[in-house]
C-alpha cells in the first residue's frame, strides 16, 4: 500500500479556526501590553508629578516655618504671615513636566503643636485657629484631574487621577549663621554669659568699646573690613556661613554710611540712597529709647504688638523724634508709611549677633565667637558717636527664641540660631 494514501487531506475549516485562535491570543496580549504601557507611562507621570509637588511642599513648609519664632508664645500675626509665605513660595514651583502652575487653592497650610502620631488630641488647624504653641507647620499640596494616557483603555471608569504631597517643618538650631556686624560682650560663662533676657545693652556708634562694655562693632574679615563693608551688611542680611569659633576683629572708624544703613531697618531712608525695595525695613519702625521706655528693659512684647500694626517711626521724622527724644535729621523724610511697612516689611530688627570676649581685643586683633545672641534693634542712629541701645533676648538657639535666620540645620548639640528645618 502506498503510505501517502494514508494521509488525510487538509481540512480548510481547521486552518480558519487556528487563525481565529491566534487573533484572540494577539488581542489578549495587546490588552496586556497596553496595561504594561499604562503602568509605565501613567505611573511614571504620576511619580514625576508627586516629586514636583514634594519639591513645592518642602519649599512651602520651610518658608512658612521661618515665621514661627517665639514658641510657645507665637504671635497670632505670625501664623497669617507663615501661611502667606508658604503659599507664595509653594506657587513658585510648577508641575506636569514644569508646564503647569500650582494654584493657591491647591496648597493647604496648617499648624500643629506636636508630631506624635499616636496623640489623638493633636489636630492640624489653619492660621486662624492655631495655638501660640503651634511650632510645626505642614503644607499639603494636591493635584487633581490628571488625565491618564493609557490606563483608561483598560479601566474606562478611571476618568482622572489625584496626587498629593506633604511636608512638615519647624525651627531648629543651625550649624552656622547669618549675623550682623556687632558683637555682644560676654560678662560670664555659658550658658547665660552673665546676661538676662530682656535687659538693654548699650554702646557707642563708633570704633572701640561701648558705654558699659555691653557690645562692640566687629569686622568679620579682619583686617579688611570698614564702614562700607558694615553698611553693605546692614542693608543686606549680614555675613552668613559663620560658626563657633570663627575669629572676628574690631573695625576701624565708622562713618555716616553705616549709620544710614542701620536706619534703613527702621524705614528711614535719605533721598538718593537706598529705599524700601533695595533695603527692606522691618515690619515696624516704632522705636524705643530711655525717653519713651524709661525702664530700659523688656520692650519685646510691645515691639511685637507694634509690629502687628505695622507702626512707623512716626508720621514724620519730627513726630518720631518727639516720641523717642532722638534728633534724627529731617533729610530722612518722608518716613516709611504703615502701608509700606505692610507691603515691603521683613524680619529686620530681631537679629542674631555673636557673643565674644571683648576684653580679648586688648591682647589680640581677633577674638573667637563663643555663641550667638538674639537681640532687638531698638532705635535709629543720629550720628557717629551716639549711644545705641539694643535689647538682649537670650541665646538665639534657645527654644522659643524670637530670632530666626537662614542656614543649615544642625543636631541637638548645635549652638547656632533657629533656622527652618524639615521634620517630615
Amino acid at each position: 500500500m502506498n503510505r501517502s494514501s494514508c494521509h488525510r487531506p487538509p481540512v480548510p475549516g481547521r486552518r480558519a479556526r487556528q487563525r481565529g485562535a491566534v487573533a484572540i491570543v494577539v488581542g489578549l496580549m495587546m490588552a496586556v501590553l497596553v496595561g504594561f504601557i499604562g503602568l509605565a507611562l501613567d505611573g511614571g507621570h504620576l511619580y514625576l508629578t508627586k516629586t514636583e509637588l514634594q519639591n513645592s511642599a518642602d519649599a512651602c513648609a520651610l518658608a512658612a516655618s521661618y515665621e514661627l519664632t517665639g514658641a510657645p508664645s507665637i504671635a497670632p500675626a505670625s501664623f497669617a504671615r507663615a501661611e502667606a509665605a508658604g503659599q507664595a513660595v509653594g506657587q513658585m514651583n510648577k508641575v506636569d513636566f514644569q508646564n503647569s502652575a500650582i494654584a493657591s487653592s491647591d496648597i493647604v497650610v496648617s499648624f500643629g503643636t506636636d508630631l506624635s502620631a499616636g496623640n489623638a488630641a493633636i489636630k492640624w488647624v489653619n492660621a486662624g485657629a492655631a495655638l501660640p504653641s503651634s511650632k510645626y507647620v505642614r503644607c499639603t499640596i494636591t493635584r487633581s484631574n490628571i488625565m491618564p494616557w493609557f490606563m483608561q483603555v483598560l479601566m474606562p471608569s478611571l476618568d482622572t487621577l489625584t496626587v498629593s504631597s506633604l511636608a512638615t517643618a519647624t525651627l531648629a538650631p543651625a550649624q552656622n549663621n547669618c549675623g550682623i556686624p556687632m558683637a555682644i560682650c560676654s560678662k560670664g560663662s555659658a550658658p547665660s554669659y552673665g546676661m538676662t533676657p530682656g535687659q538693654w545693652v548699650s554702646g557707642f556708634f563708633g570704633a572701640g568699646g561701648g558705654v558699659t562694655g555691653s557690645f562692640n562693632w566687629i569686622d568679620f574679615t579682619p583686617p579688611a573690613g570698614g564702614t562700607s563693608e558694615l553698611a553693605a551688611l546692614l542693608t543686606g542680611n549680614g555675613v552668613c556661613t559663620l560658626n563657633v569659633p570663627t575669629p572676628v576683629g574690631e573695625p576701624g572708624a565708622l562713618g555716616a554710611a553705616a549709620a544710614k544703613a542701620w536706619n534703613t531697618r527702621f524705614g528711614l531712608y535719605q533721598t538718593g540712597s537706598t529705599n524700601v525695595t533695595t533695603a527692606p525695613p522691618d515690619f515696624t519702625g516704632y522705636s524705643y529709647t530711655p525717653t519713651n521706655w524709661p525702664s530700659k528693659a523688656n520692650a519685646l512684647a510691645d515691639f511685637l504688638s507694634r509690629r502687628s500694626a505695622h507702626a512707623s517711626y512716626g508720621a514724620t521724622v519730627s513726630v518720631g523724634n518727639t516720641i523717642t527724644g532722638l534728633g534724627i535729621n529731617n533729610s530722612y523724610n518722608p518716613t516709611t508709611t504703615v502701608a509700606q511697612h505692610t507691603l515691603y516689611g521683613a524680619d529686620r530688627r530681631l537679629v542674631t549677633a555673636p557673643i565674644v570676649d571683648c576684653g580679648g581685643w586688648v591682647a589680640s586683633n581677633t577674638v573667637p565667637i563663643q555663641s550667638w545672641a538674639c537681640v532687638l534693634m531698638l532705635h535709629p542712629i543720629d550720628a557717629v558717636g551716639d549711644v545705641v541701645y539694643m535689647e538682649y533676648e537670650g541665646l538665639s538657639s534657645a527654644s522659643g527664641s524670637p530670632c530666626a535666620t537662614s542656614g543649615v540645620a544642625g543636631d541637638l548639640n548645635s549652638v547656632g540660631p533657629m533656622v527652618p528645618a524639615l521634620v517630615q
